[in-house]
């Protein structure tokens, strides 16, 4: 475990010095752990770059190990715990960004239910949120669609409305029964490659996508994409869920486009092959049951609402957005305003 624990810090860190910070050793020890390692294996662990330590082949394996070893022994000390009629623990969640508006109510509601257990929160775009998942760091993920290429399960917990905003002064605001062709001309601020909300906008926005008087500008957070709408960049696809406070305060509003709002749906979702800690498992019971009561609520997004809802299907592939030269604000080489 000790040479395990060496390989998956100097992975985690980048160098051998602030590995052997982090495992309170000193840099020569770490070393020469680590030369053991690849001496007993017959292959080295990690290519020595001028950017750092980077693991090789073999070391993607061993560090996956590692993890791997690592998650089972908390695992184990957690289920002895709940075997000795213990009620603290620690609960490992992740979520997409978009979740962040209504995690920490989902949080402190099952705080209340369960004040001795732990909750550790992850927040990240979905690739983020799949990767925790696939490296087991975390038990169960709060997130908009399952991951195909992992082995999981998962629990709908609540509806998940996807909405186009503008500001109340906009061309569109007020429209009623809008075509995506009203799209064109339009500047859209759109979250980064990765994101599922930027996958669920290309989805629906089909061949549209590649209309080239339509421009864009990337961001990598909701909240900098809610400023920029504000100020009047331009037009946004949000999560509803993102956007509740300021559509009721009247800061933006929804546009009424066909097809609009998607209605999709939170998942709580666990690796099929992680078994739970009793903490872990009172989590997900929590969300599963109670975790709808937690989500922002407004009566009606627009007039006709109720009548107009869409259906997002799952697409192999979902059509990218189109580079084209010359226009600087092209999601392949766009303007880009990072923010989490």
């Amino acid at each position: 475990m000790r040479q395990l624990r060496a390989v998956a810090e100097i992975a985690r860190r980048g160098t051998i010095a602030s590995a052997a910070r982090a495992l309170g050793l000193t840099g020569p020890a770490v070393t020469l752990t680590l030369k053991q390692v690849e001496e007993g294996l017959g292959l080295l662990l990690f290519d020595r770059t001028a950017q750092g330590m980077r693991l090789t082949d073999a070391g993607v394996a061993v560090n996956q190990t590692a993890l791997e070893v690592e998650a089972a022994l908390a695992r184990l000390d957690e289920t002895v715990n709940g075997l000795k009629g213990l009620s603290s623990g620690m609960v490992k969640a992740g979520a997409v960004s978009t979740a962040k508006y209504f995690a920490p109510a989902l949080i402190a509601g099952f705080k209340r239910r369960h004040p001795i257990i732990d909750v550790r929160l992850t927040l990240g775009n979905r690739e983020e949120i799949i990767k925790a998942l696939g490296d087991f760091t975390i038990d169960c993920a709060v997130m908009g669609r399952p991951p195909k290429g992992l082995p999981v399960e998962a629990a709908v917990f609540g509806d998940h409305p996807l909405i186009m905003i503008a500001g109340p002064e906009h061309r569109l605001a007020g429209g009623v029964g809008l075509s995506t062709n009203e799209l064109s001309g339009e500047t859209l601020l759109v979250r980064e490659a990765g994101s599922g909300t930027r996958t669920s906008m290309e989805i629906y926005l089909g061949d549209l996508i590649a209309d080239p008087s339509i421009h864009y500008v990337e961001f990598g957070s909701n909240e900098t994409i809610k400023q920029a709408v504000m100020a009047g960049l331009g037009i946004a696809f949000l999560s509803a869920h993102t956007v509740a406070e300021e559509v009721k305060a009247g800061r933006l509003v929804a546009i009424d486009l066909e097809g609009l709002p998607i209605r999709r749906q939170w998942f709580i979702v666990r690796r099929r092959d992680k078994t739970l800690s009793p903490p872990a498992r009172a989590f997900l019971d929590f969300v599963v049951h109670s975790g709808t009561q937690f989500l922002p609520h407004f009566p009606k997004l627009y007039s006709e609402a109720k009548d107009n809802v869409g259906t997002l299907s799952e697409a192999p592939q979902a059509p990218a957005l189109p580079k084209r030269p010359g226009t600087p604000r092209s999601p392949r080489s766009p303007s880009s305003a990072k923010g989490r």
